[in-house]
């Protein structure tokens, strides 16, 4: 029940899209008809195109954009040709819309000029392209030819002041325009507009932006498709554009020729072929049947456009001898029975000529330019050839059609192109990108140091819920479970490393308990001990004193080796162990080598190991040094300061102080407050002078330690 009323909202959500998308859409052609209507030279057919961008996004913009120019090209065909225009338009409005220009009016104007250049200056360019570099056509046409008329600038530069000038009013009121209905419209009801497609969870900004900073090695591999389909598509376009060129080419010259072929057919069945030696002899227009055929031939002229040149040439071996040739508006035409030189391109054709052959059409660029000439003979009534009938087109048309053709082509693909590319990039983004990113972020972001950071990790990756219907639907899915199975995997792992601890503490102090009980003296020394190490080591912390060693690992490793700091004695003689007086000086010699005994003995358990484990590097350390003092005169190294391992310096004061407050069978214990004072004293000779003066700063902790372990034992 909750997919189909999911499936019925998006429904709705996708048809109130498109109802308002066709809104945008009508805008743009009703303000730009509207404009037409009023005679009021602008446009104004991008105010739709910049509302769907900035509340759409560039996809919608583009297509708004893109489907306006499409739509009015039904009335106007050449509109179409100017689609790329309203797409690149599309384009800075989302990115102007992206980066808050529209959020304050004197932001806004800022984009005026970006939207002049594509209108104007884009725009202009591809006017003077289309139109053939002429005088363009459309609003700007009357504001150019008063630019041209000054004297002032060339045919180009018109167009081009009048084009940007005219389309900097035209985008200032656009802008107006949209600034207006943005701060109008709720902006509840505009987040409603903006279209995605999202196959998961709907990010955040916040998320977004996040996900977005993930570096990879080389090339994002959105970055890495949307090339290799640009690639391809210009590929493609080239491949088109040029076959569809020379095409073009091949057309044009095959319709010239045919244009060619008819107005000297026309020519050739014009003339009088009996009357051709008279009108040569009798020089030109002296007879009026020549005037009349001089007025028909410039009447055939006129009827074409595409015709550059009509003549008519009797070819003899000395040269082309005039019969008619017809003036233009640039040339004047030579006078009957003038000689004129056989051009070059002409050459291999002469013998065809002067036997009065009929030849193929010649395409020459010598003295009158590149000229596709089409000559046929014209024959008298003895079936003798006495001329030949002439036109000329001129065929740097067909190279100015071509390049006319060539950028309509170009600018319908460009449009094309930038909208099948955005679309692209969007599909891109929803279906690839931030599936693969929001895994990556959630992956990268998995947290193992404790129970609450693993379930809030597992909860980050399982609520992005992605659903593509494809291989990243697949890989998540995998992702997730293996992530699952993981967790569950850890839990049972840390249960078992909680267990494992709690039997290596236990043994721990099981083999403490096993030295201890041979020393009859001690008492519950090993517990005490560890207690007030504890609490040094948590006063350390408090006061951040120390920071780059003591750290919450560091105190568990020093806690659970504390008990180990006597474990040497278990080498020393019972009888110097339990020896109810003071020991002599050899006894004490060997008492003192418990503590390498310690050593040795730690030393082997790491062996046995194989390693560094960090609990039973502070046990050899604690066993080692913990009769060392801070002035160096302590044993068995008689290392001094610092050079002392810090949980060593830690534990001869918590040795000390609980030595001090015990009963000894060699004395009896120190008052808390006696015990306390020679702690102080000691304080930079026998003990670290940090560690010492926390210790007795905190003496109330430490009774309620003592305290506590006298109850224990009582």
């Amino acid at each position: 029940m909750d997919d189909l009323s999911s499936r019925k909202a998006n429904v709705k959500r996708v048809i109130k899209l498109i109802l308002f998308y066709i809104l945008f859409i009508l805008i743009n052609i009703g303000l730009n008809r509207l404009c037409g209507v009023l005679h009021i030279p602008l446009f104004l057919d991008n105010v739709g195109t910049l509302l769907a961008a900035i509340w759409g996004g560039f996809l919608p913009g583009i297509v708004v954009g893109y489907l306006t120019n499409i739509i009015n090209a039904s009335s106007s065909p050449d509109t179409a040709f100017y689609s790329v225009i309203s797409v690149l338009i599309a384009l800075c409005a989302s990115f102007f819309a992206e980066k808050g220009f529209y959020k304050k009016f004197w932001k806004a104007l800022i984009t005026i000029p970006a939207y002049a250049f594509c209108g104007g200056f884009i725009g202009s360019i591809l006017t003077y392209l289309i139109y053939g570099f002429g005088m363009g056509e459309g609003i700007s046409a009357p504001f150019a030819l008063k630019l041209l008329e000054s004297g002032k600038v060339n045919v180009f530069s018109a167009q081009l002041i009048s084009d940007i000038s005219i389309d900097i009013i035209d985008k200032a009121i656009v802008v107006i325009i949209v600034y207006i209905i943005i701060k109008i419209v709720p902006q509840k009801f505009v987040s409603s507009l903006a279209m995605t497609g999202w196959k998961q969870r709907a990010l955040k900004k916040e998320e977004i932006k996040e996900t977005g900073k993930i570096e990879v090695p080389k090339i994002k591999l959105r970055t890495e498709i949307v090339i290799i389909i640009g690639i391809l598509m210009i590929m493609v376009a080239v491949a088109t554009s040029s076959i569809s060129y020379v095409l073009y080419h091949k057309f044009a010259v095959e319709q010239y020729t045919y244009t060619a072929k008819n107005v000297a057919s026309l020519v050739a069945s014009t003339i009088d072929a009996d009357r051709v030696n008279a009108y040569l002899e009798e020089g030109g227009d002296k007879s009026q049947d020549y005037i009349d055929t001089k007025l028909r031939l410039e009447r055939i002229m006129a009827s074409s456009p595409y015709i550059e040149y009509i003549y008519v040439y009797q070819i003899l071996p000395d040269g082309c001898h005039v019969v008619f040739d017809l003036d233009t508006e640039t040339l004047e035409g030579a006078k009957t029975g003038e000689l004129v030189a056989f051009e070059e391109a002409f050459d291999e054709y002469i013998p065809l000529l002067l036997s009065g052959q009929q030849i193929e059409p010649i395409e020459s660029n010598d003295t009158y330019g590149w000229l596709l000439s089409y000559y046929i003979p014209v024959y008298d009534s003895q079936h003798k050839c006495v001329c030949y009938a002439c036109a000329d087109i001129n065929m740097n048309d067909v190279t100015l059609s071509g390049i006319r053709f060539i950028t309509k082509v170009t600018a319908l693909f460009i449009g094309f192109f930038i909208f099948i590319l955005a679309f692209c990039m969007w599909h891109l983004q929803y279906h690839l990108t931030y599936p693969i990113n929001a895994m990556t972020y959630a992956a990268r972001k998995f947290a193992y140091n404790s129970e609450e950071a693993l379930e809030t990790s597992v909860e980050r990756l399982n609520s992005l819920n992605i659903k593509t219907g494809d291989e990243i639907e697949t890989l998540y899915d995998s992702l997730a479970k293996t992530i699952s199975d993981t967790v569950g995997y850890i839990e049972d792992v840390s249960q078992k490393g909680e267990q494992i601890a709690n039997m290596q503490t236990g043994l721990i102090y099981i083999l403490a308990d096993l030295v201890e009980s041979r020393d009859k003296c001690t008492g519950d020394h090993v517990k005490k001990t560890a207690a007030y190490v504890k609490l040094i080591l948590e006063l350390l912390k408090e006061n951040n004193l120390y920071p780059d060693i003591v750290d919450d690992e560091y105190i568990k490793d020093v806690c659970n080796s504390a008990p180990l700091h006597d474990v040497g004695k278990i080498k020393v003689s019972d009888i110097i162990l339990n020896k109810p007086a003071r020991l002599t000086d050899e006894e004490f010699v060997e008492m003192k080598k418990h503590t390498t005994a310690g050593k040795e003995i730690i030393e082997s358990a790491m062996n046995l190991t194989g390693g560094e484990s960090g609990y039973l590097k502070e046990a050899l350390n604690l066993a080692t040094y913990h009769h060392e003092k801070w002035d160096g005169t302590g044993y068995p190294m008689g290392m001094k300061g610092e050079e002392i391992p810090l949980s060593a310096r830690i534990m001869a004061v918590s040795d000390v102080f609980d030595a001090l407050v015990s009963t000894r069978s060699y004395k009896k214990p120190f008052s808390f407050e006696e015990a306390m004072n020679i702690i102080k004293e000691g304080s930079g000779t026998h003990f670290d002078p940090i560690i010492a003066d926390v210790f007795v700063a905190n003496a109330d902790r430490a009774l309620v330690i003592a305290e506590e372990h006298k109850r224990t034992i009582g």
